[in-house]
């Protein structure tokens, strides 16, 4: 009985502890960045009347085109102070969500179709979506999920990405290994992140944001905000002092029942 106890002591405080560090990864400050609905490294070219709810901006490379007749409700960053401040916390980000440990290996599935919960969700090379992928929150309004490529992301015309059940875009991210190609009229969610470069066909939305760190991102009559991406509490560049108490108790939690188990079983 008292076994039984301990092993459910270490199973919650584990949880507690993966939760905590997802949540923390996915959720976490993209910066200066933070206010760009679109940023490239090398270029930014559109075609046609795209809306980008944000700032627009590109470093180190200088060179922003098709605006007009695309707009922006924000200011526009060509290879300034600004911009280069962006690509280093993109940079910061990238590399935090690179190190999430993954929770499941979804290499050689393709994403449509699936309705996935909260997760670090990991593909060795190139990831494929084909249809419509749900993201189920479970009533968490900070739920997150993290998918990592190891090279390219693709998605087929009309692909949809959508979070149900109290889940918020900002809870969503795409660390792309390389580039990242959204297929036309696709309906995206998330921070897009890429290594390489972004290229929006004809028609594809996000609700969240494309960032290239080195190279172009290209646009073709795109809607992109995250206007509507606030969370139930505020989003931290780092842990706060109570949420590295929660780690703490869960992982105190964690050895007190693993320990228990050992010298029960001595």
């Amino acid at each position: 009985m008292l076994r039984t106890r301990f092993r459910i002591v270490t199973m919650v405080g584990l949880a507690t502890f993966v939760a905590s560090a997802v949540g923390m990864l996915a959720q976490s400050s993209l910066g200066t960045a933070q206010g760009f609905a679109v940023l490239g490294g090398s270029t930014v070219t559109n075609t046609g009347a795209s809306v980008l709810t944000g700032d627009l901006g590109v470093s180190p490379g200088g060179s922003i085109t098709g605006f007009p007749p695309g707009i922006r409700s924000g200011t526009t960053h060509a290879a300034d102070a600004t911009a280069l401040q962006a690509q280093n916390d993109l940079t910061t980000q990238f590399n935090t969500l690179n190190a999430a440990a993954c929770s499941a290996d979804l290499t050689g599935q393709d994403l449509g179709g699936k309705t996935l919960t909260t997760g670090v969700y990991c593909f060795s090379s190139s990831a494929q979506l084909t249809g419509p992928l749900v993201l189920n929150a479970q009533g968490n309004a900070n739920a997150t999920f993290i998918f990592k490529t190891g090279s390219t992301l693709t998605t087929a015309s009309g692909s949809s990405v959508s979070v149900i059940n109290g889940g918020n875009p900002c809870g969503v991210a795409w660390k792309i290994g390389s580039s990242a190609t959204l297929g036309t009229t696709t309906s995206f969610t998330g921070n897009l992140i890429a290594l390489t470069s972004i290229t929006l066909n004809t028609g594809a939305n996000i609700v969240g944001r494309a960032l290239a760190r080195n190279g172009a991102v290209t646009l073709d009559t795109n809607n992109i905000s995250f206007a509507n991406c606030t969370l139930a509490g505020p989003i931290p560049a780092v842990p706060t002092l109570s949420q590295w108490a929660l780690i703490l108790l869960s992982l105190l939690l964690a050895l007190a029942g693993y320990t228990a188990m050992r010298r029960r079983a001595v």
